[in-house]
C-alpha cells in the first residue's frame, strides 16, 4: 500500500510537505501539490513557470513572492498572499546575516598568486572541558549559541554573549560561566549536533544509534524530550530548512530521512551501487533544502535531490581511496567544499561534479576533521594534525594565508565557524573547547 506524508499543516506545510509522497516502491517523489503551489506563487509574482524546472525552483519562486509581498507592504498595497515569511525562510537557514556576509563567485576569478587577502588575527580562550574527547560542535543559525558533544556522552550549551563577556579584560560582573546547560542522555559518544531553524531545539547524533531532541529553553532540562531510534550508528544529522524533516548519515550507505512529527523514516530506492564501505561521515542540506550532500568512508561525495531523494551525482574517489570526512554547500549552492583523509580540501562544482579548486598544505590522515568556510566564505579553515595547527587558505586563490598553533594538546578534532561573525570554535582530543574571535 502506498504511504503518504499526512496532516494538514497550513501554508508552510502546503509548500514544504506537499512536494513529497512515497510511492509503492518506497521512493520519495514530487507531488502535484508542488506544481499547484509553484503555479500560485508564479502567478502572484508574474514569473514564467516551467513545471519541468529543477526541484528547488519552488523555493526560488517562494522567495520571489516574499520579495514582492515585502515591496507591496512598503508601498501600502495589500498582499494577496497570506503566509508568514518567517515560517518559510527562517533566519539562519540560508538567509544572509549582517553586513559581513557575502557570496564569493569562485568560478569568476582565476587563481592569482600574490593577490590573496589577509586573514585577520584572532585571540583565543579556553572555554570549558569535557571529561573525554570533545568530538563535535555546532553554532545556532543566529550565532547566539554553541553546542559541543563529547565521548563522555555529554552535550554542553554555551551562550556566545557570555563568552564575549568572559573575554573582556575586566568583566564587570566578575567571573562568567559561559556554559548555560549540560545535557546527559546518551550512552555512547556524540558524533554530531544541529539546531532547529525555528525552535529552541537541539538534536544530537550518537554511536548509541539514537537521535535525541533537547529543549534548550528549559533551564532545568538535562534529558531529551524525544528520541529517534535508528538501526545504525548515527554519524551525522542535518535539519531541513523548514524544520519539519531531518537527515541522518549513518553506518548505512543511504541517508535516512525522518519526518520529525511522525518519526517515520524514508529511504530512497533510486541510489547508485554503494559498497560496504559507504558509511556516511557527514550529511548536510543546502540553504533551500533543494539538495543535500554526503561525504562517505569510501571516499565519495554524493549529491542528492532534496525532493525525490534520488542520488543525482556521485563523485567517486573524490578523496581517492581515503575517507571523505566532510562536505558542505556554499551559500549560493553552486559549489561543495569537501575534506578527506588524503590531506586535501577540495571545491567541486555542483552542476558538473568538476573539481574547481584544491587546497593543499595541511596533513590530516587520522581524525575525522572538517574543512569549513568563514562567515563570508572568503577563507577556508582546516587542521594540520602533525604540527597541531589551524591552517587558513584564501578561498579564491587557494594560497595559505595563516598557520596558527591550535593551543590544544594534540590536534583539534573539529572546527566550526559562526554563521554571523568572525569567530569559530575548536574541539580537542585534549577534551577542551576553545573559542576564537577576531582581534579588533
Amino acid at each position: 500500500m502506498c504511504r503518504s506524508i499526512p496532516r494538514e499543516m497550513g501554508l508552510r506545510g502546503y509548500l514544504y510537505r506537499r512536494r513529497w509522497f512515497v510511492d509503492c516502491h518506497g521512493i520519495l517523489r514530487l507531488g502535484t501539490g508542488a506544481v499547484e503551489a509553484a503555479s500560485a506563487v508564479a502567478s502572484a509574482t508574474m514569473t514564467p513557470l516551467n513545471v519541468e524546472a529543477p526541484a528547488n525552483r519552488l523555493l526560488e519562486l517562494v522567495a520571489m513572492g516574499l520579495a514582492v509581498e515585502k515591496d507591496e507592504m512598503v508601498r501600502g498595497v495589500p498582499s494577496s498572499l497570506s503566509y508568514d515569511s518567517s515560517t518559510l525562510m527562517p533566519a539562519g537557514c540560508g538567509s544572509i546575516h549582517g553586513s559581513r556576509s557575502a557570496t564569493v563567485d569562485f568560478s569568476a576569478v582565476q587563481d592569482t598568486k600574490g593577490s590573496s587577502k589577509s586573514f585577520p588575527k584572532h585571540e583565543t580562550r579556553h572555554l570549558s572541558e569535557h571529561k573525554n574527547v570533545a568530538r563535535c560542535a555546532r553554532f545556532s543559525p543566529d550565532g547566539k549559541y554553541i553546542a559541543t558533544g563529547s565521548s563522555d556522552t555529554s552535550i554542553k550549551l554555551f551562550e556566545v554573549s557570555k563568552i564575549k563577556q568572559m573575554m573582556l579584560p575586566d568583566p564587570r560582573d566578575g567571573p562568567v560561566r559561559p556554559v548555560i546547560r549540560t545535557f546527559y542522555d546518551h550512552t555512547q559518544p556524540i558524533n554530531d549536533l544541529d539546531f532547529h531553524p525555528e525552535s529552541n531545539i537541539l538534536i544530537s547524533a550518537s554511536k548509541d544509534h539514537t537521535i535525541k531532541f533537547f529543549d534548550i529553553s528549559k533551564m532545568t532540562a538535562k534529558r531529551a524530550f524525544r528520541v529517534i531510534q535508528d538501526t545504525h550508528n548515527v554519524r551525522s544529522v542535518s535539519f531541513h530548512p523548514s524544520g519539519d524533516f531531518l537527515l541522518a548519515g549513518t553506518d548505512h550507505p543511504i541517508p535516512h530521512l525522518y519526518d520529525i512529527n511522525t518519526f517515520q523514516c524514508y529511504l530512497s530506492a533510486n541510489v547508485p551501487e554503494i559498497g560496504v564501505g559507504g558509511a556516511i561521515n557527514q550529511v548536510r542540506y543546502s540553504a533551500t533544502g533543494g539538495m543535500y550532500v554526503t561525504a562517505s568512508k569510501d571516499g565519495a561525495i554524493r549529491i542528492w535531490d532534496g525532493i525525490n531523494a534520488s542520488c543525482v551525482r556521485s563523485i567517486v574517489g573524490a578523496h581517492g581511496t581515503s575517507e571523505a570526512t566532510s562536505a558542505i554547500f556554499t551559500k549560493d549552492q553552486r559549489f561543495i567544499l569537501s575534506c578527506g583523509k588524503d590531506s586535501t580540501v577540495k571545491l567541486w562544482e555542483v552542476s558538473t561534479g568538476r573539481l574547481v579548486k584544491q587546497y593543499l598544505g595541511a596533513i590530516h590522515t587520522q581524525l575525522r576533521c572538517q574543512a569549513i568556510f568563514n562567515d563570508t566564505e572568503e577563507f577556508i579553515l582546516s587542521i594540520d594534525e602533525p604540527n597541531n595547527e589551524i591552517v587558513v587558505w584564501d578561498a579564491v586563490t587557494t594560497e595559505k594565508v595563516a598557520r596558527w598553533p591550535s593551543n590544544h594538546i594534540g590536534a583539534p578534532r573539529w572546527l566550526e565557524h559562526s554563521p554571523v561573525e568572525a569567530a569559530f570554535v575548536s574541539c580537542g582530543t585534549d577534551k577542551s573547547i576553545r573559542y576564537w574571535k577576531e582581534n579588533l
